[in-house]
């Protein structure tokens, strides 16, 4: 458990550092983030597949049902889509700096500006499009990302955090802006929820039991999010 806990701890300090940097990127770096990471999806797409086979097949021979195997697939077309969804996200406005300004009835003037947070920390099942969609969304809000996806897309996310770093350090920005966790033990989840002081929010994604794990065992900020079909 202290070993594990010891890791966990290494990649959010890492994360941390790289937090400060990014932070301050401006807009257009952090789109030409996007965009090369995009390109860099398109470009390895074999590689991308043949990781993904080994989560798929070893998937398949622990008994894992087909909805489950559909969830974990990657194929080209979807590749496709996640590269489209990162150009997607290029083209939208940058959310830092935003701000609004009132007065009070005293003629006080007060400001509120959005900011990045710092380090978000994420923790997911089986979908590895997640690793991309929340990676992509934390830099373009100039944050930094641990991930902690399921041990059932261990190859693919790992893969794709790869593709990410590399673009990130293409465009002179920290690769420890995205950290991964290379280890599948269910204590790294538990320690990655006591990392107070170096992960600023925390996000589960998943099914009702994840949730509440993380709501209930977490010692930092969460964000407790909808199970199943919560939307309209």
């Amino acid at each position: 458990m202290e070993e594990i806990s010891l890791y966990i701890e290494g990649l959010c300090r890492r994360a941390k550092e790289a937090s400060r940097v990014i932070a301050a990127a401006n807009t257009e770096k952090k789109n030409a983030v996007l965009l090369r990471c995009a390109a860099l999806l398109r470009e390895r797409a074999a590689l991308l597949v043949k990781e993904n086979q080994k989560d798929m097949d070893s998937a398949a021979e622990n008994g894992v049902k087909e909805v489950m195997l559909d969830r974990l697939r990657l194929d080209s077309a979807r590749i496709e889509g996640i590269a489209a969804a990162l150009e997607e996200l290029a083209t939208l406005a940058d959310p830092i700096g935003e701000g609004t300004q009132w007065v009070r009835p005293n003629g006080l003037k007060i400001r509120r500006f959005r900011v990045p947070l710092g380090v978000i920390g994420v923790i997911y099942e089986a979908r590895p499009n997640v690793t991309v969609d929340v990676a992509a969304l934390c830099i373009k809000t100039g944050n930094a990302v641990v991930l902690r996806g399921g041990k059932e897309a261990l190859h693919s996310n790992l893969a794709l955090a790869d593709l990410l770093r590399e673009a990130l350090t293409a465009e002179g920005l920290p690769a420890d802006a995205v950290m991964a966790v290379a280890r599948t033990e269910r204590e790294g989840a538990n320690a990655l929820m006591k990392m107070r002081g170096l992960v600023d929010l925390l996000i589960p994604r998943g099914g009702k039991g994840l949730i509440r794990a993380v709501v209930e065992g977490a010692s930092v900020p969460v964000i407790e999010t909808g199970a199943g079909n919560c939307h309209v």
